[in-house]
């Protein structure tokens, strides 16, 4: 059974990292996200759930500005060729989320670490990283360098990395 937003959040506690999150209508797209989100302070993330051709699972994190090329991105993350978007079961099996509400939180239900996970480097120039807390009905701010640290605490290596062009 993937984490709930409420054991997402006790984990967190747990990190002793502080984190706020504001409830709203479901956003299922960076579009409606900047049209319903008001004055969330900080970098908002847009989240890529990708899969190679030998089945390797990347979540990259960017900026939701952030443009990616999808063609050329398999050379900076030492990916098996080509890439493409993962399957929405696989995507439930890792992280414990639906399309739409894919988030780096989602590393808390990756267990057997089968995901890698990029940040971009110029969202986490930002003070505060803003993403899902496993719903696409909120939004959490957390520092970024307590995204790292949680990142870190799932077993997973927080890999700063500039992916975008």
């Amino acid at each position: 059974m993937p984490k709930t937003e409420a054991e997402l959040n006790a984990f967190l506690a747990d990190l002793g990292i502080g984190v706020s999150t504001i409830r709203h209508p479901p956003l299922y797209t960076v579009a409606d996200s900047q049209a319903l989100r008001g004055e969330i302070a900080g970098g908002h993330t847009k989240n890529l759930f990708l899969k190679d051709k030998k089945d390797n699972f990347f979540l990259v994190t960017v900026d939701e500005e952030a443009e990616v090329d999808l063609k050329q991105i398999h050379h900076l993350i030492g990916a098996a060729g080509r890439v493409s978007f993962g399957k929405p079961e696989m995507l439930m099996e890792l992280l414990g989320v639906i399309p739409g509400a894919v988030t780096v939180f989602g590393l808390i239900n990756d267990s057997e670490r089968r995901v890698k996970v990029f940040l971009d480097q110029e969202l986490m120039s930002h003070a505060v990283i803003n993403a899902h807390p496993l719903t696409n009905e909120a939004t959490t701010s957390i520092a970024s360098a307590d995204l790292v640290r949680f990142v870190e605490a799932t077993g997973h290596d927080a890999a700063i990395l500039k992916v975008t062009s």
